[in-house]
């Protein structure tokens, strides 16, 4: 290409990082707002919003998981954009290694998920145990979610009912959710022990049928695990293009970066 030609293709790719990394700067910032009104008045978010679909995101705390999704792409689409637009070669670098830092973290996670599931029900098993029994019944918007998830998914904590076991819900209630108790108003360990005895015989990975014994309670976990599974083929497109658009961000990033000596 004549040196004209190799001015205007760079010129064009540089504009075109700016354009896409504002879009995600923008993107970011919404989220990260998002975040901060789910956590200061969750009540309100979720009337409008409405019942919340059966999803991994229902598993953890939500405000916290898009303030800091909303704060990572906020500091990938300022280096990105300010990095191409100054023309600046270290902040090319630095946002060439936080993508190449997220997309290994995503191979692995994708890796651990797909092949060590029982590792990753181990992880987040340790993660979110804890703040079943210290959170749920005493923080407002965290019981919620979970109130929606176990209702809507038909299951009772992460793994089962003893999930709660010693939890600050057990201790003031002397019982476990209803949910876990397919919606009983008792729920004691007799009932939900019972429940999870029915799953055990019954081997039913659906959460219910039409049976002597009722609808069976499983844990969360295996439910959302079973959903991940059904639609598998859109988790696969969607994170395949994820994964092609950091991949394209990584060879703009470098391309710009090495222009950078030529010009």
């Amino acid at each position: 290409l004549s040196p004209g030609a190799k001015m205007g293709c760079f010129t064009f790719i540089k504009v075109m990082m700016i354009l896409f990394n504002l879009a995600i700067f923008l993107s970011g910032g919404t989220l990260l707002g998002v975040g901060i009104w789910v956590k200061v008045d969750g009540e309100s978010f979720l009337k409008i919003f409405g019942t919340l679909s059966s999803s991994i995101l229902q598993v953890v705390n939500v405000a916290y998981l898009l303030i800091v999704i909303g704060a990572i792409l906020l500091v990938i689409g300022f280096l990105g954009c300010y990095g191409a637009q100054k023309e600046s070669k270290c902040l090319l670098m630095m946002f060439f290694s936080v993508v190449l830092i997220i997309f290994i973290a995503e191979v692995a996670a994708a890796v651990v998920a797909l092949v060590f599931t029982g590792l990753a029900e181990t992880l987040l098993t340790g993660l979110v145990t804890p703040l079943l029994k210290e959170k749920y019944g005493v923080n407002d918007t965290f019981t919620q979610i979970w109130d929606v998830t176990m209702t809507k998914v038909h299951c009772c904590g992460l793994n089962n009912y003893t999930d709660f076991n010693n939890s600050y819900f057990y201790e003031t209630h002397q019982g476990y959710p209803r949910q876990c108790c397919d919606m009983q108003s008792t729920c004691n360990s007799t009932v939900a022990a019972e429940m999870a005895v029915q799953v055990r015989l019954w081997g039913i990975a659906t959460s219910c049928h039409p049976h002597p014994c009722g609808c069976l309670v499983q844990g969360c976990f295996k439910q959302i695990l079973e959903e991940i599974r059904t639609n598998a083929g859109v988790a696969g497109g969607v994170a395949a293009g994820i994964a092609a658009v950091e991949i394209a961000s990584l060879a703009v990033s470098m391309y710009l970066y090495c222009q950078l000596d030529n010009k």
